[in-house]
């Protein structure tokens, strides 16, 4: 089903990004800066995971952009056939960028292949330097950390240096790039990210199959 999926979104020139994180790392904040800032520039949508209500695609879809809601009750994490599904709804063959915010969790995520193309680790200045070390699994498979919150670094006695070589230890092919959702802060790397991605996909696939 991940496979099919994947042929879907090579078929439609559609960058997929997978992203997870714990409860609370402000990964809605995120997308909801992201869907905003971006919105002139690139064609984007969202699948969301949780385990109940459909309050983040509310946010999300404030935005403009479309946005589907996957209750999962109490499974823990998105599977490739949810996503299918998904997709049905979203009914967004255009898009250039799909983000999947899955279930907040550290665990069971990180084995299940959605069929997307990166998969984001978003981490946060709140969680403790030593999260990467405690779940290395999702780290281990991560193409990109975001570490958020970093306007609240300081004020929460978040030590830098030691964060940063644990998540390049428990990522070490993985950039980490430092953000803060609330302020817009190092957010031009990640949009560059997305810019690249919606033009390598555009350049080598026609959007329309």
């Amino acid at each position: 089903l991940a496979e099919r999926n994947r042929g879907y979104f090579m078929g439609r020139g559609m960058a997929v990004l997978n992203l997870v994180s714990s409860p609370g790392s402000g990964k809605t904040a995120l997308l909801e800066r992201t869907l905003q800032d971006l919105a002139a520039e690139v064609r984007m949508g969202t699948i969301v995971g949780d385990l109940a209500t459909d309050n983040d695609a509310q946010r999300l879809r404030k935005s403009g952009a479309p946005a589907v809601q996957i209750t999962t009750g109490t499974v823990c994490h998105l599977d490739a056939h949810m996503i299918q599904h998904a997709l049905e709804d979203l009914n967004a063959p255009d898009l250039q960028v799909l983000f999947i915010e899955n279930v907040g969790n550290l665990v069971c995520p990180a084995n299940f292949d959605l069929g997307e193309d990166l998969r984001v680790v978003v981490t946060s200045v709140t969680e403790g330097e030593d999260k990467p070390l405690k779940y290395p699994s999702i780290f281990q498979n991560a193409h990109i950390v975001l570490l958020n919150k970093m306007d609240i670094a300081d004020a929460v006695g978040f030590d830098r240096k030691t964060a940063l070589a644990n998540l390049q230890a428990a990522a070490p092919g993985a950039p980490i790039l430092e953000v803060s959702a609330r302020t817009g802060a190092g957010m031009n790397a990640w949009y560059d990210v997305l810019r690249g991605l919606a033009k390598k996909k555009n350049r080598t696939t026609s959007p329309h199959g």
